[in-house]
């Protein structure tokens, strides 16, 4: 994949099998996060990239559908032998996206990324139907699971890569083609395993649309998807919710929240503490699941207070975890 080094250069849409132009003429610059540089553009796509981005995975449906679990499980799998190759590769771009430290990337999330591909592979055949017994003399009634058709979806950007094939791999183990949006500050590693996937099945079965958050809605709204799925903030989920139920889309909503780390009367003060700062604190903090407060045993209270108050002492003077 060709990345811009100047904002004069935007990515493109990637649809059909290919890299598209947007007819959006709206333009996002890409920010460096660790330089607060910009090192690229990514286009505002409109409603007419939206178009053409739902037919083209509406038209990709109907092949993709008939395919076997079996064609379907060996696409995966390729997918997933051909982004093990090029892990480092993944890793520089979703370190330039986010920002975040390139040595353990490969090992945090790229590897894990493949490793979900492998096992939505493997639950590619194993989608089961289920017999319904005889309700009517001389018919047998029971129920036979299919594709939905294009499923709309959209990326946060704290884990870009993750959530895309999250997003992605169990709609086209299951037979259904996606549109995708990913977060307009990190798109790289999107658009890299687009054009993986576009090698290993038919064109249109995955197609990636840039933009904020009005081309999200767009897609949203978009008639042609039957099914919408995001991650983002409860606000988020709520109006996607509000968007799918006017034609009674179906939902798939991962939002964040506020977790809870338990402290019981019984816990170990030291590892009570490693694993709130953990909780609270890995990926900058930056997570679904952070630990955002601490519920306590009234016995622990001032114990857990003064040690967690030591450790931010510590870090303060020495830099460390």
């Amino acid at each position: 994949m060709h990345t811009p080094s100047t904002t004069t250069e935007p990515l493109h849409n990637f649809l059909g099998g290919r890299a598209v132009p947007a007819h959006g003429r709206g333009r996002l610059p890409l920010i460096d996060p660790a330089t607060e540089e910009p090192y690229g553009e990514i286009p505002l796509s409109d409603a007419a990239d939206v178009d053409a981005a739902v037919a083209a995975a509406a038209a990709a449906f109907p092949e993709w559908r008939d395919t076997t679990p079996a064609q379907r499980q060996l696409a995966l799998f390729r997918i997933a032998d051909e982004m093990a190759e090029r892990a480092e590769e993944f890793a520089d771009l979703e370190s330039r996206d986010t920002g975040k430290p390139r040595a353990t990337l490969v090992a945090d999330e790229i590897e894990q990324s493949i490793d979900q591909l492998r096992f939505f592979a493997g639950a590619a055949r194993s989608l089961e139907g289920r017999a319904a017994a005889e309700y009517v003399a001389g018919h047998t009634s029971f129920v036979r699971r299919e594709p939905i058709g294009v499923i709309a979806q959209v990326t946060p950007w704290n884990y870009p890569l993750n959530m895309a094939v999250w997003k992605i791999a169990p709609a086209l183990a299951a037979g259904n083609t996606v549109v995708l949006k990913p977060a307009e500050a990190t798109p790289l590693t999107t658009l890299l395993l687009a054009e993986i996937v576009a090698r290993h099945t038919p064109p249109g079965v995955f197609n990636v649309v840039l933009g904020d958050r009005d081309t999200g809605a767009a897609l949203i709204a978009h008639p042609v998807p039957q099914m919408v799925a995001i991650t983002g903030s409860v606000r988020a989920g709520m109006a996607v919710a509000r968007s799918a139920a006017d034609d009674v889309k179906r939902v798939h909503l991962e939002l964040g929240g506020k977790a809870p780390a338990l402290v019981f009367a019984d816990a170990a003060l030291d590892r009570a503490v490693e694993g709130i700062v953990a909780g609270a604190f890995f990926n900058a903090g930056q997570d679904c699941t952070a630990a955002t407060r601490v519920l306590v045993h009234a016995s622990k209270h001032d114990e857990l207070v003064a040690a967690l108050v030591a450790r931010a002492r510590t870090h303060a003077r020495t830099g460390g975890p």
